[in-house]
């Protein structure tokens, strides 16, 4: 290996001198600045790696250039796609509890939810950046995560550590301004996520488990910002409903992996043979969830809450026509790497999940004498 010393700096045509004494005339050079020049000049064949315009210009009139790795560019869309904004809407959750508790026309827990939300934001964002910036061998060598900005090399790994540190002060100083106790829960899924990220997604079932705790923990931390009680029905769903959507996830990328003629995943204790277990548990989860929701329309709590509890049957159609629509778009190779990403951009899911909604209210707000 040829390396700058702290008495010799190897660069250039110090550089070139070590090159040909170590591997003689004949060689190949990946370079990416002009001090790379003369080295290219006595080389068979260039690769370029991020070089500018000019410079590449230059090596092409002496050496046939073999590869042109061109830098991609940087600017705004490249740090959203960096900070995964796209995945804030995970974020959402935080108001599920204003809306099971039909507090969203109070304006004050309206705006705390809301700061609360951004504070969540950023601090994902801000994990993402850090987990990405850990698993860069594996994200390098996979179909699709190679192309991140970190693990394409698109971004320099020391601004993705400024930009995630800034993020995280601005999520805690919105957190505090939210409520002391939300600021709490944020630093619970912090660690959380954190103990995911460098230790439990490597061992098979125990990161989707974990998955789910994430996902269900935005729930709670949404009631704490509030200042609600969190039902048991509302987290037995929840822990049923996200236990699914994880083990979608890991099936979408088992799939993937299957249709590329892979065995098991990089990182992850996961193989193709396990779809066979994945797939019937994943199912199970989601029809769990409905029988949950279901026993909930005919507990005493919701026969009072609601005007026509009744109407809340229609929801367990939608979440059984969702459900199995995501498991179907999995086991034909069509589900995103997340299947959250996946419900924003399928029009099916979106019109089920809007129509959903809409039955909740109606069952809340309208009153219908329905006879069986």
């Amino acid at each position: 290996m040829l390396a700058t010393q702290p008495q010799n700096n190897l660069k250039g045509s110090a550089k070139l001198k070590a090159i040909q004494e170590s591997v003689g005339e004949a060689f190949v050079y990946a370079g990416d600045c002009a001090a790379d020049l003369p080295i290219w000049k006595q080389a068979q064949a260039a690769i370029l790696v991020g070089v500018p315009e000019g410079i590449a210009n230059q090596v092409r009139k002496d050496t046939p250039v073999e590869r042109d790795f061109q830098k991609q560019p940087g600017g705004l869309a490249l740090w959203l796609r960096a900070l995964r904004v796209h995945q804030w809407i995970k974020n959402v959750l935080l108001f599920v509890p204003l809306l099971t508790t039909f507090e969203f026309t109070n304006i004050g827990k309206l705006i705390q939810i809301m700061l609360a939300f951004m504070a969540f934001s950023l601090a994902a964002s801000a994990t993402y950046i850090v987990n990405d910036l850990w698993d860069l061998g594996n994200d390098r060598v996979h179909p699709r995560k190679r192309l991140r900005p970190f693990a394409s090399g698109a971004l320099p790994i020391h601004h993705g550590l400024l930009v995630a540190g800034v993020a995280l002060v601005l999520a805690f100083a919105l957190a505090v301004s939210a409520s002391p106790g939300f600021a709490w829960m944020l630093l619970a899924y912090l660690v959380l996520t954190s103990c995911y990220s460098w230790v439990i997604k490597e061992y098979v079932l125990m990161d989707v488990i974990m998955l789910s705790l994430l996902y269900t923990i935005r729930i709670l931390a949404g009631s704490v910002a509030i200042g609600v009680v969190t039902s048991s029905w509302l987290l037995a769903f929840s822990a049923f409903t996200f236990l699914s959507l994880a083990l979608v996830k890991r099936c979408a990328e088992l799939v993937s992996l299957q249709q590329a003629g892979a065995d098991a995943t990089r990182g992850r204790d996961y193989r193709v043979t396990d779809l066979v277990v994945l797939w019937p548990l994943g199912v199970g989860a989601s029809l769990c969830a409905v029988v949950v929701f279901g026993l909930f329309i005919s507990a005493p709590e919701t026969q009072t809450r609601y005007a026509t509890p009744q109407l809340l049957w229609l929801v367990t159609i939608g979440l059984v026509y969702w459900m199995a629509r995501l498991w179907i778009k999995t086991s034909r190779g069509e589900m995103h790497d997340d299947p959250v990403v996946y419900a924003l951009k399928d029009r099916g899911s979106r019109l089920t999940v809007l129509a959903m909604l809409a039955a909740v209210l109606a069952a809340h707000f309208i009153s219908l004498e329905l006879h069986p």
